[in-house]
């Protein structure tokens, strides 16, 4: 049922827009991934999950379950609930449990959508499960212009992986500062393929920015 809906959908998207997939080469054929993505729209479940390899699992907060039809739809296509705001634990328990068998994940770091495309601060929970699995990240960038409309031009492109014992010991219980600068590095990733290469002074700003975010998260050590 899977490849059937992931099959409908890849149909869909490229008859709705101008579609092209790039840097599917960087996804690694003989393991599962995690692809930390931008978020701008409910379409970008599906579309990272279509020019994806193999089988995929993706959250998706309680209330899209709640209609029947719809509920089915997600499930079929790998979603499983998650209580946005509940500090719900076993969402994490849930995501390695899909990684260990045999599906890939995808994962919205920035938490909620972007309402002017450009990408938000994002947080550690890809790094959390990276750190848990051991399973390597694939930095997604969801890129159009303003509006998602019929026959927008519209590119997901895929990332180099991201390997997460270079950044933290891979453990159940990971080093809270060690998966700040995972989480630093993918997001610099994710929003170097949707906004593109910064320029210098622009980097030396997010590269402060971000020494200063660590610093504060690491109080949680």
């Amino acid at each position: 049922m899977f490849y059937i809906c992931k099959y409908l959908v890849w149909l869909w998207f490229h008859i709705a827009y101008s579609l092209k997939f790039e840097g599917r080469k960087n996804i690694p054929k003989k393991t599962q991934v995690i692809y930390a993505s931008n978020h701008r729209s409910y379409a970008d479940p599906p579309l990272v999950c279509t020019g994806s390899r193999g089988r995929c699992s993706f959250m998706a907060k309680e209330e899209l379950f709640e209609k029947k039809l719809f509920a089915w739809l997600i499930r079929s296509l790998g979603a499983f609930p998650v209580a946005r705001g509940k500090g719900d634990s076993t969402v994490i328990d849930t995501a390695v449990d899909r990684l260990n068998n045999k599906q890939s994940l995808i994962i919205f770091p920035e938490g909620t959508r972007s309402k002017d495309g450009k990408v938000q601060r994002g947080h550690t929970g890809a790094a959390l499960i990276a750190a848990r699995s051991g399973k390597p990240i694939i930095p997604v960038g969801v890129v159009y212009g303003e509006k998602l409309k019929f026959r927008t031009k519209l590119r997901v492109i895929y990332g180099e992986p991201i390997m997460p014992e270079e950044y933290c010991e891979i453990s159940d219980t990971p080093n809270p500062r060690q998966l700040v600068r995972l989480k630093n590095r993918y997001m610099a990733d994710i929003k170097r393929l949707v906004e593109g290469e910064p320029e210098p002074s622009q980097e030396k700003k997010v590269s402060e920015a971000a020494s200063i975010e660590a610093k504060e998260e690491s109080v949680v050590e």
